[in-house]
């Protein structure tokens, strides 16, 4: 479900809780509700074909519902990285991260610097890593993620499925958003 403001749609992020399961293809809901590292279950699925590729990283503002989940004034800028995560060359997931700058303070500066290794991997590796509840959203064709995805040549059908958290490392909060691309569904695990 998405809340369209003008042309771009806001997803509408529900708790992992309260998700009709019926409504979620099956190949899928496995995967957006688990609370583990999703990086460490595609590299076993993948076998040995796991790669990050960054789409971009730099500062700009989070879209509202971003913004608000990370208690960021409107308009103060963040960290937003986009990468898509692929088994060979195919991409099963996008994500998406948004670190406030005071986040990326002390020895949690080195998030900036990952480039195509995994934030994911990096994360839960981390003592004292909290992740707060999975949410859930399905994005259509009108959201601003769908259309990136559309323009970066991903085949998509008129919804996809995502998920994201909020991490919170020594108690600094990061979000963390994956829209599962169609090629998921074919994954069993």
């Amino acid at each position: 479900m998405s809340v369209n403001r003008g042309q771009i749609a806001e997803p509408v992020w529900v708790p992992g809780s309260r998700v009709v399961r019926s409504k979620v293809p099956a190949g899928v809901l496995n995967w957006l509700l688990d609370q583990a590292s999703l990086t460490r279950r595609l590299q076993t699925v993948c076998s040995g074909e796991f790669r990050v590729h960054v789409i971009s990283q730099a500062w700009s503002r989070p879209m509202m519902n971003e913004a608000k989940v990370l208690r960021l004034p409107p308009g103060k800028f963040a960290l937003v990285r986009q990468v898509e995560l692929l088994c060979g060359d195919v991409p099963f997931v996008y994500a998406r991260t948004v670190i406030p700058r005071k986040t990326l303070s002390g020895s949690l500066r080195r998030l900036a610097h990952l480039q195509s290794r995994s934030l994911g991997a990096t994360l839960f590796a981390l003592p004292g890593m909290r992740r707060g509840e999975v949410e859930i959203a399905n994005l259509r064709g009108s959201s601003r993620v769908h259309r990136l995805l559309s323009e970066r040549g991903i085949i998509l059908p008129p919804s996809v499925w995502a998920r994201r958290s909020v991490f919170h490392v020594y108690d600094k909060p990061l979000l963390v958003s994956e829209v599962f691309l169609p090629a998921m569904e074919e994954l069993h695990f």
